[in-house]
């Protein structure tokens, strides 16, 4: 079983001003050279495609000169903040063969590590005859309303129940989705039917979306470090 990343990183940022590129702790080319270095250390990611416009990018991944490194100089028409990810999904679905199971994953989880990537892979792997994807998410199991009304518990029955009886619901991170090629192809999907929600605790779902985020990763990061 082949397993090949994709890893879209477009140009620029509307939050936060190079957000990709710029320094990141000790990393000098920021988040971009921290998530290659934690693919690269992953020895059951046979590729990683690197999708992105930015000349400063293909630059640095040109320097680093490794075999298990694939550019796709991704089109104008993809690389803007208006694009949609269901665009993306079948350009990505090009890219690969059909036999592929390809792991779609982004710069901006930053604590999602190769330790996270590689157990999530063989986790993938165990359970394929029940399920044909893998998504990275967080668990709830809290109180939550659709306007007036819960919809993970009847509110007819108990006002407040015990959080641990309630059904738990699943928010999709954007760690790590996993899934076949074939799925790619035929639903024009990153996703297929069969999911299997990979559980991921708080810190290493943070996702830097603006620059909150990205001073508080830089504290995490410093700490843990």
């Amino acid at each position: 079983m082949r397993i090949n990343v994709f890893l879209p990183c477009r140009s620029g940022s509307q939050r936060v001003k190079n957000k990709n590129i710029r320094k990141f702790h000790k990393y000098k080319f920021g988040l971009i050279e921290l998530k290659i270095n934690q693919l690269l250390k992953v020895k059951e990611i046979d590729q990683i495609t690197m999708s992105t416009d930015d000349k400063k990018i293909i630059k640095f991944l040109q320097k680093l000169n490794k075999k298990k490194i694939k550019i796709d100089i991704r089109p104008k028409k993809l690389a803007s903040s208006k694009t949609k990810t269901d665009d993306l999904i079948i350009h990505a679905s090009k890219l690969f063969n059909k036999n592929d199971h390809i792991l779609w994953t982004h710069v901006t989880s930053p604590f999602f590590d190769e330790k996270n990537y590689r157990d999530a892979i063989i986790k993938y792997k165990k359970n394929l005859k029940k399920y044909d994807t893998l998504v990275g998410s967080n668990a709830i199991q809290d109180f939550i309303f659709n306007q007036n009304k819960p919809i993970n518990y009847n509110f007819k029955k108990t006002y407040w129940p015990n959080t641990q009886t309630l059904n738990k619901l699943y928010k999709i991170n954007n760690t790590i989705f996993l899934t076949s090629a074939k799925n790619y192809l035929k639903k024009k999907n990153r996703i297929g039917s069969k999911l299997f929600f990979y559980n991921v605790d708080k810190i290493n779902s943070i996702d830097i979306d603006n620059l909150d985020d990205f001073k508080l990763a830089e504290r995490i990061i410093s700490a843990k470090f």
